[in-house]
């Protein structure tokens, strides 16, 4: 897992395939569409150009990786990562995938190509899918929890098939083969890295066991302090040495006064794009836990730890990463680093104007957080 395990932190930004709709310029919630996002269009089809350009612009910013999103009616991640993947030379993708709409056989196969074809630049965010009503748009009538023990499932099929060279057969409750086998490994060793997440009990005992990396929202910094902690005392019962990502949306301004007042042109565009399509406090996201979570922490309160911001998140019905750090690019990175130093090694960070902000990000905010980190690591050795 070269691509993760050689960094001392990891900076992950996230491209789209299309220009979001004009109702929403400078305020996007969303880089993909599909509809997963209330108020977060994005025009119809796919731009390569745009593509390029979007993938180019992190590459030139010096984040690490980029995440290539996934809802029921969007172009595919694995085509979109590898095109952008030929147009860049060391940016790293972070493929988001839903199990149970191909064979995780398939599936192993898929990875392990576009992992060699981009000499280890391929990381996978499994989504066990946080909404039925999307998921029975592909076909899928499973509930929530029998999602997530598919994902299990799927996710063990997907290492057997990395670790073996041997035909393996299996009876599952999900999936069952006789003679499964791959002649394509992983270009990385032993496979490529797994990012999980999920706040429910049945998300949080098989991420625990199976991801490399649990990956949250942006929650206040006590709370994601305890849910380290508890994931952390699950995952060491399976000898599993795991991670922790941690997502925000960081609004920058030269001084704070003008990051808070971009902060609040923002959301005002925000309930423009999200008026009637959402009610106020309401999940975007009926089964999600963690959409809940965060609109539960965004009625309590809008400000958490001085420039976590909440109330975008409120108005989006905690549509996915939404919740803001607003400030200087000094102050952002101070509240970033807090994060690290309670156990978060990997950031995926992305703004409200996409493009823009991915080049804002690589100025000031990802040369200082890196500093920050190398510094904070040298006082531990």
């Amino acid at each position: 897992m070269e691509q993760i395990n050689n960094k001392e932190v990891n900076i992950i930004g996230m491209i789209g395939v299309a220009r979001e709709a004009s109702i929403n310029s400078g305020a996007s919630l969303s880089v993909f569409g599909g509809g997963i996002n209330p108020g977060g269009e994005v025009l119809p089809g796919i731009d390569p150009d745009y593509i390029a350009e979007f993938a180019e612009t992190h590459e030139k910013s010096g984040f690490d990786m980029v995440l290539t999103g996934y809802s029921s009616t969007t172009p595919d991640g694995f085509e979109v990562a590898g095109f952008a993947a030929s147009k860049t030379e060391k940016l790293g993708y972070l493929i988001a995938h839903r199990p149970g709409f191909i064979a995780p056989t398939l599936a192993a196969r898929k990875i392990a190509t576009l992992d060699q074809l981009t000499k280890g630049r391929i990381a996978v965010h499994i989504i066990s899918g946080g909404s039925d009503i999307e998921q029975k748009q592909d076909g899928d009538w499973l509930d929530h929890d029998s999602r997530y023990r598919r994902t299990d499932e799927y996710i063990s099929v997907l290492k057997d098939i990395w670790s073996g060279v041997e035909p393996l057969d299996r009876a599952g409750e999900f999936y069952s083969y006789t003679g499964a086998m791959s002649t394509v490994s992983c270009y990385q060793q032993p496979r490529v890295p797994l990012f999980f997440g999920g706040a429910s009990s049945v998300a949080l005992e098989i991420g625990s066991r199976q991801a490399d990396f649990y990956a949250f929202l942006g929650e206040p910094l006590e709370v994601i302090k305890q849910r380290i902690i508890d994931i952390r005392k699950r995952a060491r019962q399976h000898n599993n040495d795991i991670r922790f990502s941690i997502s925000f949306r960081p609004i920058i301004g030269n001084t704070e006064s003008e990051a808070w007042q971009k902060a609040h042109d923002i959301l005002n565009k925000v309930k423009i794009a999200t008026q009637g399509r959402i009610a106020p406090g309401q999940s975007a996201r009926a089964q999600s836990m963690l959409s809940q979570r965060l609109v539960d922490f965004a009625t309590e309160k809008d400000i958490y730890d001085q420039r976590l911001w909440m109330p975008i998140a409120y108005a989006s019905g905690g549509s996915g990463n939404t919740t803001c750090l607003v400030g200087t690019a000094n102050q952002v990175v101070d509240s970033l680093l807090e994060y690290y130093k309670a156990g978060c090694t990997a950031f995926i960070l992305r703004g409200f104007d996409p493009l823009v902000d991915a080049l804002e990000y690589g100025k000031d905010l990802i040369p200082l957080l890196r500093e920050q980190v190398a510094a904070v690591n040298k006082l531990k050795s």
